[in-house]
């Protein structure tokens, strides 16, 4: 009785630090996960309009609405706009 009660309890000590360690991926995905939302949340308004018709200038491309721009369009701005904040563009 007392080697099988000393085994379940070895076996959970040894189990437990890769239960927590689990726990902790989980939680660091979700932490990325969450900045990476938050870092994809624009509001769209007249600084960001005149943001979009620079980037566009400096493209040498021809306005296009932005909503009708394809997605592909649209994650270049982005990574552009990342490239040029507010303190960059309205000097």
């Amino acid at each position: 009785m007392k080697r099988t009660l000393s085994a379940c309890l070895l076996g959970f000590a040894l189990m437990a630090p890769v239960a927590v360690r689990a726990d902790d991926r989980d939680h660091d995905r979700d932490e990325r996960n969450q900045r990476r939302e938050a870092r994809n949340r624009h509001e769209w308004n007249e600084r960001e309009d005149k943001a979009y018709r620079e980037y566009l200038k400096d493209q040498r491309r021809e306005y296009k609405d932005w909503n009708k721009a394809a997605r592909k369009e649209q994650k270049a701005y982005w990574k552009w706009r990342r490239k040029h904040p507010d303190t960059v563009l309205y000097r």
